[in-house]
């Protein structure tokens, strides 16, 4: 395993980081995160190191500039209505960061509800795009409390298709299907395995391998030499402290 150096950065702030890291290399496709930290990292790689993503106000317009959280944008690039959005999606053209209320080994996703479909003890979200995202275009996770209530051996019910259900309905669902990365406030996880199954990729500085595999409901792959996630740059921490987030929301969802 690597070592740590010196940094500066809060926990928070290497997810930030690790989120902003699934859209290096996109080209000028559209990011959509879901969460806090997501949002933050869309808006670092683009303001370092992808600057053809495209960013949306969260809502129906393209910004042109990258206000910090919570603020309006001074630049609009253009108008998204919906149809355009699911035109986006469709011809894969978009790199969505969803959650998840759970995940198994092959990236499978629930966000609907817990317990029997029948008789659920608890009704969450709704099935929602998940479908339609895992199967048109790019698909990342953020999880911001890893444990083994989300990391868990059979979703209670598929919202987001894994690898293992792609595989299975054929050609047409794997065409364009790709979970790229999982980031969790402990790591970054992937599915670069023979069999598609989930494998620990970075540990946040101050985790360990124990604390992954104790907090995850299923065997993950784990190689022999787990590097740390990379350390954020004086540049991206003043980015992220000064420009994007200047309110520290990003502490809420990942507390020191």
């Amino acid at each position: 395993m690597s070592g740590r150096g010196t940094t500066t950065a809060t926990r928070a702030e290497y997810c930030v980081l690790a989120c902003a890291e699934a859209w290096r290399g996109a080209g000028e496709v559209l990011a959509s995160p879901m969460g806090t930290v997501p949002t933050i990292g869309a808006r670092l790689a683009r303001l370092t190191f992808s600057p053809d993503l495209l960013l949306s106000d969260g809502e129906a317009l393209l910004i042109e500039d990258v206000p910090a959280i919570g603020t309006a944008p001074r630049v609009v690039e253009g108008w998204l209505p919906y149809r355009q959005h699911l035109a986006l999606v469709a011809t894969g053209r978009r790199h969505v960061m969803m959650g998840a209320s759970q995940l198994d080994r092959y990236g499978n996703q629930n966000i609907s509800c817990i317990g029997d479909w029948e008789r659920p003890k608890r009704q969450l979200l709704g099935v929602r795009g998940a479908p339609v995202n895992t199967l048109n275009n790019p698909t990342s996770y953020w999880v911001p409390k890893h444990s083994a209530r989300v990391f868990v051996e059979r979703v209670d019910m598929v919202c987001g298709v894994g690898y293992d259900r792609a595989a299975a309905a054929g050609p047409a669902a794997t065409r364009y299907h790709r979970i790229a990365d999982v980031v969790t406030d402990l790591g970054v996880f992937d599915f670069e395995t023979p069999d598609r199954t989930m494998r620990l990729r970075s540990l946040h500085p101050g985790v360990t391998v124990d604390q992954v595999t104790r907090a995850t409901g299923f065997e993950l792959t784990v190689p022999d030499e787990v590097p740390y996630t990379r350390e954020p740059t004086a540049e991206e921490l003043r980015l992220i402290r000064e420009e994007i987030d200047p309110k520290g929301l990003r502490d809420r969802e990942v507390p020191a």
